[in-house]
């Protein structure tokens, strides 16, 4: 896991994107830190392809993957295709669905739209594109499946990915290793979150300092094929920034043990 491959999801610090300055000012404080990539969500600045573009140059970073809802890839392609092209944005990841998605016949139905939406982006010049991020409740059963399980077996491999979130695998009890062994060659974005428990309480947690298992969940990426790996924390114990640089630092020492 080089560090070339680490970036910093921008949700993390949410609350400081809500102007193009506080953007840039994040982007500097990000890159500071040692990222060399951010994946792009929740961002409240109003800006133009050309603005970001500019602001992920002027301070050295890329563009990993975007975070951008199904109803805008599906109804404005060629926008979003624009768009991701315009920034050099590789991938693009939907974490849902407007319609309801608590039975077995709508979460195959989802699959099937979300593999042609990939099928579309792909012939429009955006390959190996789309990907879904999960959260706990795909963990749920609908008949003998879980609707994780429906999603990768529903779905043609050439056109719809994963990106996999560690926490929320932990938290709808299954096995990150396991998932991630599963995911292989079809997860080129991994989401690296650790939880940490209070009591009874759940919390989100700097990546190494929390229960995961990362020994397991960096060897198991390395062997899928993980293109990014991506820090992400919902929701932060301390400064945001602060949890990123530690999270940061942790994972440069993990790689050097790995390798």
């Amino acid at each position: 896991m080089a560090d070339s491959v680490i970036a910093a999801q921008v949700y993390t610090c949410r609350d400081f994107t809500n102007t193009l300055e506080e953007l840039d000012e994040t982007f500097g404080k990000i890159a500071q830190i040692g990222y060399e990539a951010v994946e792009l969500a929740a961002i409240g600045a109003e800006h133009t392809a050309e603005q970001m573009k500019d602001l992920l140059d002027r301070h050295g970073l890329i563009a990993c993957a975007t975070h951008t809802g199904f109803a805008d890839l599906r109804d404005n392609p060629e926008e979003q295709v624009e768009y991701h092209q315009a920034i050099d944005c590789e991938y693009t990841v939907t974490g849902g669905w407007e319609k309801d998605l608590t039975t077995e016949e709508n979460w195959i139905a989802f699959a099937r739209e979300a593999n042609e939406l990939g099928r579309r982006l792909d012939s429009m010049g955006l390959s190996y594109s789309y990907s879904y991020h999960n959260h706990s409740h795909e963990f749920e059963k609908f008949g003998e499946r879980t609707a994780m399980e429906i999603l990768f077996e529903e779905s043609d491999p050439d056109y719809f990915f994963f990106e996999l979130d560690t926490y929320w695998v932990q938290h709808g009890g299954a096995n990150p290793v396991v998932w991630i062994n599963k995911l292989a060659y079809r997860l080129p974005l991994l989401h690296l979150k650790d939880m940490a428990m209070r009591g009874r309480e759940q919390l989100y947690a700097e990546v190494g300092e929390g229960n995961l298992d990362w020994e397991g969940i960096i060897a198991a990426a390395q062997d899928a094929g993980v293109k990014w790996y991506i820090v992400e924390q919902d929701v932060c114990q301390r400064d945001p920034f602060e949890s990123l640089e530690i999270s940061f630092n942790n994972l440069k020492k993990m790689a050097k043990e790995a390798n």
